[in-house]
Order: structure tokens, then C-alpha cells, then sequence
């Protein structure tokens, strides 16, 4: 790690910090830590009774799902993904919000006391873990919530918390994003070569996200999302038999 990102870190932890101090000055002001015994009233298994609250947790996540989704996959968005990571911000988006939705519900049912508890894990996973994407991030701080809920005594919430990020990492994860880079090409075939990599990837009903050509270094590069039918090996495979005038070396990357 490199000293402007571990400084970053530092600044990004203070500021946490100096966010986090008054708004635990503001609950004990407020008595939100002055629950009887000390201790939160837990609603427990008769929960799963409680349909009223079941159905308006689950309005919740879906809006919140819904509103994500509207502003991930906003018209204009694919025009600008130049990246892999790129492609992936639309389900960030999702995730992200639902996670939103998740706190707000727990907050709503236990006060502004589960917001600091929450916050202060939040610094936490950020500062602490190190996940390698914002992806694997997101998933954390569900299984996170997922236990939180669980450990407050919501165990129906934590189920329908749980139910909705399965389903979530289902959608996401069948038609993973790849970026394909094609280089050595035969030298004043890349157009020709660039019709037919794309032949083969509409053939196996993949999506093209995005597409660039480099004349200079004779190099193809072709965004696309996997179609659930389909293989990557079953799909190098195809690319690998195109005929050798217009065939380069493959480079697979997947999110």
C-alpha cells in the first residue's frame, strides 16, 4: 500500500470518527441507550406472525431494489463503460441501495440506536477489510446486516433479508461480465478479424457492452456479458477456431 493510500485511509477514518462522536452524543441525549435493562426488546420467532411488518419490509426492499436499478441502468450509461469494473456498477447500484433499505427498516423498528451500531461496523469493513472489489464489499456488509438482524431478535427480517440477497447474487452472477483482448493479429485484417470475434460472440447470444480497435497495435477488445447457457471455456473454444488468417491470442479477464 502506498503512502497516498494509506493517507487516505487515515483522513477517511478521522472523518468517521468526527462524524460518529456527535451522533452518539445525540442518541445518549435523546435516551436512546437508556433502554429498560439495558437491553433492546427483541420480537423474536412470533415475528414470522407479524405479516403487517413482513409485507412493508418487503414494499421496502423491492422500491429500493426498483429505484437502484432505475438509476444503474440509466439510458446513457452504457455508452460511457470504457472498463470491466465499469459494467458492474449497475448491480453495485442495486446492492447498495438494498443494503439502504435493510438499515432503514432496522432502524424504524429499534430507533437511532441500531444506525450508530451500524455505522460504527460500516468503518470498520471499510477500513479494516480489504475485499478486493466494491462487489465483494457490498456482499459483505449483507452478510453483516444479515447477522445483525438476526442477532437483534428479527429473525423473520433476517430471513427476508437473506431470501432477497440470494436472489440478487443469483441475477448478478448469471451472466457475468467479460472483456475479451485479442491481440497479434494478422496485420491488415482487423477489421475483418474484429466482424468475425463478433459473429461468434452474437452466435452464442452473448452481449455486447462495448468494442475497441487499435489500428497501431493491431489489438481487439470486446466488452460483453456471458449468456447463462454458455461456458467460457466453451466459448474460447469457438473464438479458437477461426480461421488462422484472421485469429490473435486471447486474453480473458472476468468481473
Amino acid at each position: 500500500m502506498g503512502i497516498g493510500e494509506s493517507g487516505m485511509r487515515a483522513f477517511w477514518a478521522l472523518l468517521a470518527l468526527a462524524m460518529l462522536t456527535p451522533g452518539v452524543a445525540w442518541a445518549q441525549a435523546q435516551g436512546l441507550f437508556e433502554a429498560a435493562g439495558g437491553k433492546l426488546d427483541a420480537v423474536g420467532w412470533a415475528g414470522f406472525r407479524d405479516t403487517k411488518f413482513m409485507s412493508e419490509s418487503i414494499g421496502a426492499l423491492l422500491l429500493a431494489i426498483a429505484l437502484g436499478a432505475v438509476i444503474g441502468f440509466h439510458p446513457t450509461t452504457r455508452r460511457t463503460v470504457d472498463r470491466l469494473s465499469e459494467t458492474d456498477m449497475p448491480k453495485v447500484f442495486i446492492m447498495y441501495a438494498f443494503i439502504a433499505a435493510v438499515i432503514g427498516v432496522t432502524v424504524r423498528e429499534f430507533g437511532m440506536v441500531i444506525g450508530v451500531v451500524v455505522f460504527g461496523i460500516g468503518g470498520l469493513i471499510r477500513f479494516r477489510t480489504d475485499t478486493g472489489s466494491t462487489r465483494d464489499t457490498g456482499r459483505l456488509i449483507v452478510v453483516t446486516l444479515t447477522g445483525l438482524v438476526a442477532g437483534l431478535g428479527l429473525p423473520h427480517f433476517a430471513v427476508i433479508t437473506t431470501v432477497f440477497a440470494f436472489l440478487l447474487i443469483f441475477l448478478f452472477d448469471s451472466a457475468p461480465a467479460c472483456r475479451v483482448k485479442i491481440d497479434q493479429l494478422p496485420a491488415g485484417r482487423l477489421h475483418e478479424s474484429a466482424d468475425a470475434y463478433r459473429a461468434v460472440l452474437h452466435a452464442h447470444r452473448c452481449k455486447l457492452i462495448a468494442e475497441h480497435k487499435s489500428t497501431v497495435k493491431e489489438r481487439l477488445e470486446f466488452v460483453f456479458r456471458l449468456h447463462r447457457s454458455v461456458t467460457r471455456d466453451r466459448l474460447h473454444a469457438a473464438l479458437s477456431e477461426l480461421p488462422v488468417e484472421l485469429r490473435g491470442d486471447i486474453d480473458w479477464e472476468i468481473e
